[in-house]
C-alpha cells in the first residue's frame, strides 16, 4: 500500500506540519523523510531547541524547514486572519496572540495560510487538542455538517498482495445518527479509494435485512438506502451482520442475492462502541496493522497520532496524511 502512496507523492512532494518540534518520534520520523523525495516535513519550535533535541538523539534533521511562533514573519497577517476566523467568539488580537503560541493551533493556522498542505499532531497533544482547531480554522468542507474518522487496516498475505479494509466512525462521533452516518459512509469511500480500496460497503448491525428488530436496525438500513442514493455505483448492502458481510458461506445462507455479503472491505459501524471495539479486535486478533484515526470531511488534511505512538508509526500516518493532500 504505501509504495503506491510514496510513488504518488513522488509526482507531487507536499509539505507537512509537526507541531510537536522536540519530540524524539517527530525527529525521527523527521529525519527518514528528510532522506526521501515525497514529503517536506515542516517542525514548529525554537529553532536551537529542535536541532539540540535531534543532536541529543542522534538524528540527521539538516535541511528541515522549522518555523518558530515567535520569529515567524507572517505573525500578524495570521493574528488578522485568526481573529476573523474566531469572529463570532469576539477572539480580540491580544487573545488570539495567546491562542497562537500553542503549537497545535499555530500549526493549524499554518496549513490554512497555504504555508504547508497537512498537518500531523498528538504526540503529545490529545485528540481533541487536534481536533479543536481544526474544526474552528480549516473548518468542513462545503456540504458537510461533521468532521468522522477512518482506518485503514492492512493484513501482509503470504501471496505478497495486502488484504486493506477500512472502517468508520471508529473514533470521533459517538452516535451518529442517519443523515452523520450517511456523511460519514461517503467520506470513507473516497477515503478507502485513496488507499487502493474497491469499496463494498456494509452498514453493521445485530440484524441481517430484517432478522433482527429495534431502533439501531432502522438506522442502518435507513442510513444505507440513502447513501445508496447518493452513490448509486458504490455496492451497498445493510443492514448486516458482520458474518454475513465477510464470510460468503454464511452470506448464501442469510442474504444469497446482496453483491456486497461475503465481500465486503467497507464497514460502517452504528456507533463509537462498536467502531472502536471492532477495529482494535481487527488489530490485536486479526493480525491487521492499524492506520488511523484519519480525520476526514476537514477542508484540509489534520490527522490525529496516538500519544503512545513509535516514529515508525509517525513516518507512517505521515504518508497517510499526505496522500489526502
Amino acid at each position: 500500500m504505501f509504495g503506491k502512496l510514496i510513488n504518488i507523492l513522488k509526482e507531487n512532494p507536499k509539505k507537512i506540519i509537526f507541531p510537536e518540534g522536540t519530540d524524539n518520534r517527530i525527529l525521527e520520523a523527521s529525519s527518514r523523510l528528510l532522506a526521501s523525495n515525497f514529503l517536506k516535513p515542516i517542525v514548529i519550535g525554537n529553532e536551537e531547541e529542535v536541532f539540540a533535541a535531534a543532536e541529543n538523539s542522534g538524528f540527521n534533521i539538516n535541511g528541515i524547514t522549522v518555523i518558530d511562533p515567535e520569529k515567524y514573519d507572517r505573525k500578524e497577517e495570521m493574528v488578522e486572519l485568526f481573529c476573523e476566523l474566531r469572529k463570532s467568539k469576539g477572539v480580540t488580537p491580544d487573545e488570539a496572540r495567546q491562542i497562537l503560541k500553542k503549537s497545535n493551533y499555530f500549526g493549524t493556522m499554518l496549513v490554512k495560510m497555504g504555508e504547508a498542505d497537512a498537518l500531523l499532531g498528538g504526540a503529545t497533544y490529545s485528540t481533541a487538542d487536534t481536533v479543536r482547531p481544526a474544526l474552528q480554522l480549516i473548518k468542513t468542507k462545503p456540504g458537510k455538517s461533521i468532521v468522522s474518522s477512518c482506518f485503514i487496516l492492512v493484513r501482509e498475505r503470504a501471496t505478497g498482495n495486502n488484504e486493506v479494509i477500512a472502517m468508520a466512525d471508529c473514533a470521533i462521533n459517538i452516535n451518529p445518527n442517519e443523515d452523520e452516518l450517511v456523511e460519514i459512509s461517503l467520506e470513507a469511500i473516497n477515503c478507502a479509494k485513496t488507499f487502493g480500496i474497491d469499496p463494498k460497503v456494509a452498514f453493521l448491525s445485530y440484524s441481517t435485512l430484517g432478522s433482527g428488530k429495534g431502533d439501531t436496525v432502522d438506522k442502518m438500513r435507513n442510513a444505507c438506502r440513502k447513501a445508496q442514493e447518493k452513490a448509486p455505483d458504490i455496492p451497498m448492502e445493510g443492514e448486516i451482520q458482520f458474518d454475513a458481510a465477510v464470510a460468503p458461506r454464511v452470506a448464501r445462507s442469510k442474504c444469497p442475492e446482496s453483491e456486497v455479503g461475503g465481500h465486503a472491505n467497507t464497514f460502517i459501524f452504528p456507533d463509537i462502541n462498536a467502531g472502536n471495539i471492532g477495529y482494535k479486535i481487527a488489530q490485536r486478533f486479526g493480525g491487521f496493522d492499524a492506520y488511523g484515526p484519519i480525520l476526514l470531511g476537514l477542508n484540509a488534511p489534520i490527522n490525529d497520532l496516538s500519544r503512545g505512538c513509535n516514529a515508525a508509526e509517525v513516518y507512517s500516518m505521515a504518508i497517510v496524511t499526505a496522500a489526502l493532500a
